[in-house]
């Protein structure tokens, strides 16, 4: 997909070139071309200060592309790579609306009946992504037992990702061989390390149905949470407080 002006410009601000400027530059030509640019650049988005503003390295059309799950932009002409955030003139981020419509997408054929559930069956749902040696995928357990708490509960479809510890599949197949996979999943992601982790066919067919799921959805990180069509990379309280406190307005609005 084609990038736009305001990528464009975006774009030409996360890369710009220090203290380069219109009155630096011997060519008439690119002196009135960024004159131009920084002109429309203050009437465009007119809350935006900055110190310099000059010419970047990236040349040409830039394009969007999808890759490990999150959305980055490349110039061919000038063969850079962009990791940033694209806003439009009303601080529409419309990176993250690519990046969570790519994750919709990918949603829809994501088979849920391959993830272990926890929670009530009438509270909202979010898909986590999980690795049971992740610190902050343990910090995420305590952050939801808390939310629950407070009467805050959410029915969570777990899928473990395997592949960034090396004991990461031994105890996610020890959670799926357990009868009591709650229970288990708890105790695990509380720091708990059984002797003897428990095995089973069933469980390590799921795992690896799980790891396939993973590498479908191009997930590279975890926590990676997709709550309510959004996709959320990283244990981002903010903005689980934010789904908690949409979902529940939704559940006392009008019948």
């Amino acid at each position: 997909m084609r990038a736009g002006k305001h990528v464009l410009a975006a774009a030409a601000l996360a890369m710009v070139t220090g203290s380069a400027s219109a009155q630096n530059t011997t060519d008439p030509v690119l002196d009135q071309a960024v004159q131009d640019a920084q002109q429309q650049l203050l009437q465009t988005f007119t809350n935006l200060h900055f110190e310099d503003f000059g010419p970047s390295p990236v040349k040409g059309p830039v394009y969007q592309a999808t890759a490990g799950g999150r959305i980055i932009y490349y110039a061919p002409e000038s063969e850079h790579l962009l990791f940033a955030a694209v806003y439009d003139r009303n601080g529409l981020n419309l990176t993250a609306l690519a990046q969570d419509a790519a994750a919709r997408r990918k949603v829809d054929g994501l088979d849920t009946s391959k993830a272990l559930i926890i929670g009530p069956a009438n509270a909202p749902s979010v898909i986590e992504f999980t690795d049971p040696d992740c610190p902050f995928c343990r910090a995420l357990d305590r952050f939801w037992a808390a939310k629950a708490a407070e009467g805050k509960q959410v029915r969570r479809l777990i899928f473990f990702v395997s592949g960034i510890h090396p004991e990461a599949a031994a105890k996610a197949e020890h959670i799926l061989c357990s009868p009591d996979k709650a229970a288990a999943f708890k105790a695990i992601y509380a720091g708990a390390a059984p002797q003897h982790l428990l095995t089973c066919p069933e469980g390590a067919a799921r795992v690896h149905s799980n790891a396939e799921a993973v590498a479908r959805m191009g997930v590279s990180g975890t926590p990676t949470i997709i709550a309510d069509g959004k996709l959320i990379s990283g244990f981002q309280q903010a903005e689980l407080e934010a789904f908690l406190s949409s979902s529940k307005a939704k559940a006392d609005g009008p019948r």
